[in-house]
């Protein structure tokens, strides 16, 4: 990101304007939005520097890299927008390796005609959950697509962070007698997406969870530093990610399906919608992988952050040469958990 003179006709006109090419080809108008919208609202030492790229030191460790891109439709939903979740996402993806976040890239892919409105609101939010979390934006990029080429707005971001040393964090390390965690209710982010678009509206407003975990995750890390695996459930749901975990690790899963949170309204939109919340995508939530002896420790680690105060114990890793995923039911039977076939939720994050 470069800076641009001030000598400007007139400045960026946000309340009425719309993106056009030429705010992605190089020239004047491109400086001035970044001038006037992405450098203003990420202001930090980095960007003033005008590179087109960060220069930084890193604290010792081992140093993790994540990238997402994110396509969400709509926009904009109840608890938060793409632009607060492209953040919370890759934050999110570095946390799960027990990594403490410190730096945050972004691109931005906009559509011609895309409200200028709208774009403001986004990198607002992006801006506001950067500074809430501590993880600064210190280097981005834009372009720009003809109308119909694109969607209103893509945004990709990539993030960095450092693992302390003693921690090993990873998904292929859960055995056989560890308990699985959760940090709390499921499929409320997939939920609130599914109730825009399908003109849904509920006695109480479903709200997505999205949320930066790495504050919690440190927590947890200092109650338990020995914790075998920690994944967010996102696309796919609880379901998804388990048969991933398991999978890594070589192991099976066993969970109860009473031990499961679930909000009611939720549940009774998955039983509307024909969905279930096992497979429905999570923004604000973790699995936690420990040593039976850890759990309930980190359990009430986890109760004690305000992110984690509806954790649960929901089951077991069991030794299973084909690495299933079963669950307990409620009827006191067993059934199968497998891996999501298809897309239960297209563009949900």
């Amino acid at each position: 990101m470069s800076p641009v003179r001030k000598d400007y006709i007139r400045p960026v006109d946000f309340k009425n304007g719309c993106v056009d090419l030429s705010h992605g080809g190089g020239g004047r108008a491109m400086a001035q939005l970044i001038d006037e919208l992405f450098l203003r609202a990420f202001d930090n030492e980095w960007l003033r520097q005008a590179n087109d790229q960060a220069a930084f030191t890193v604290p010792p460790g081992r140093l993790v890299m994540a990238t997402d891109s994110h396509v969400v439709s709509p926009l904009f939903f109840p608890g938060g927008d793409i632009g607060c979740l492209s953040v919370h996402g890759t934050i999110n993806d570095v946390a799960m390796s027990g990594a403490v976040p410190l730096y945050l890239a972004a691109g931005f892919i906009l559509e011609e005609g895309f409200a200028l409105a709208d774009l403001k609101r986004i990198v607002d939010s992006m801006a506001a959950a950067a500074k809430d979390a501590g993880v600064p934006v210190v280097t981005g990029d834009t372009k720009v697509v003809e109308k119909g080429k694109g969607d209103g707005v893509f945004i990709t971001t990539t993030g960095v962070g450092v693992v302390p040393e003693g921690v090993n964090i990873s998904g292929d390390r859960a055995r056989p007698g560890d308990r699985i965690l959760v940090s709390g209710t499921i499929g409320d982010h997939g939920v609130a997406i599914m109730s825009l678009r399908e003109n849904l509206s509920f006695e109480t407003t479903i709200r997505s969870d999205t949320a930066a975990l790495h504050g919690l995750v440190a927590a947890m890390i200092r109650a338990v530093p020995g914790i075998h695996c920690l994944r967010d459930p996102t696309r796919g749901g609880l379901a998804t990610t388990l048969n991933e975990l398991a999978s890594q690790s070589g192991a099976g899963m066993l969970i109860d399906e009473a031990a499961v949170p679930v909000q009611r309204p939720v549940e009774a939109a998955c039983e509307f919608l024909g969905l279930d919340p096992l497979y429905v995508a999570n923004e604000g939530k973790l699995i936690a992988i420990c040593a039976a002896a850890d759990a309930e420790r980190l359990l009430e680690a986890m109760r004690a952050h305000p992110l984690g105060r509806d954790a649960a114990d929901i089951g077991e890793v069991v030794a299973d040469a084909h690495h299933f995923v079963q669950m307990h039911t409620r009827f006191g039977g067993k059934r199968n958990v497998d891996w999501l076939t298809g897309d239960q939720l297209p563009r949900i994050c």
